[in-house]
């Protein structure tokens, strides 16, 4: 009896490493007697005992920090940055057989590239022009992960850590031109109102009666906000077109 539970138990403990079942997102990349016999899954597999060797790969897409990179930029500011990089297993087989490790491979590639890239752009154009950037870093890690059956689809810079002096100088950079706006634009409103007020000198003096118009205007005016008496002099020009009309 004692023989019969061994034997038993040994059959169940081979047929449990001979199935496997694996979810929607992942693939089992099945070796036979060390070759490659490709992917499998999802759903349940049967495997030959001590003949089939199965490495499980998530077909998902995965979220990757890049470090803080110590970067020195093209026209010579340090800074240090960090990315997040997205990408999935697209070929299981190529992410086992042709790179040791791939989230490792990946990791190392996505530093390196993000120093390279951005020690050959100046500090300006990685504040300003951020999406160009990081379509230039997706395209090359992408390029460089293809052969490892990898799709890098995002690269996104998330901090840029500037020296304290810089952050000064940036600020006191967005300071000037904020007063240099200010001055152009109220240059810009003096010009349209001095534009305006030569319209209005040619009408009054082409017509001389819009000048009186305006001053009859302007004395309703006062009289409406102000309950005080106010004496006005009265122009002799007003009275010109009635003597004219008289004689």
């Amino acid at each position: 009896m004692p023989f019969i539970g061994i034997i038993v138990f040994f059959i169940t403990m081979i047929i449990a490493s001979a199935v496997r079942v694996l979810r929607e997102y992942e693939r089992g990349v099945i070796f036979r007697l060390g070759r490659l016999v490709g992917s499998r899954g999802p759903g349940l597999l049967i495997l030959i005992p001590f003949v089939d060797r199965m490495e499980k790969v998530s077909l998902r897409t995965v979220a990757m920090d890049i470090p803080s990179q110590d970067v020195i930029t093209k026209d010579n500011v340090s800074v240090k940055v960090n990315a997040v990089l997205y990408f999935r297993v697209m070929d299981p087989s190529k992410a086992i057989n042709e790179v040791e490790d791939y989230l490792y491979a990946t990791s190392q590639l996505a530093q390196t590239t993000l120093r390279s890239v951005l020690g050959g752009a100046e500090l300006d154009e990685m504040l300003s022009a951020r999406d160009k950037i990081n379509s230039s870093l997706q395209e090359i890690i992408d390029n460089h992960s293809d052969p490892w059956g990898i799709k890098v689809s995002l690269v996104e810079i998330k901090h840029i850590d500037l020296p304290q002096e810089m952050q000064r100088a940036i600020a006191k950079q967005a300071e000037s031109e904020r007063e240099r706006r200010a001055k152009i634009i109220h240059a810009e409103g003096e010009y349209q109102a001095s534009q305006k007020l030569r319209d209005a000198a040619e009408v009054i003096s082409e017509f001389p009666q819009a000048l009186q118009l305006r001053y009859l205007q302007t004395l309703t005016e006062v009289a409406a906000e102000n309950n005080s008496t106010i004496v006005f002099p009265l122009p002799i020009d007003l009275f010109q077109h009635f003597i004219k009309n008289k004689d």
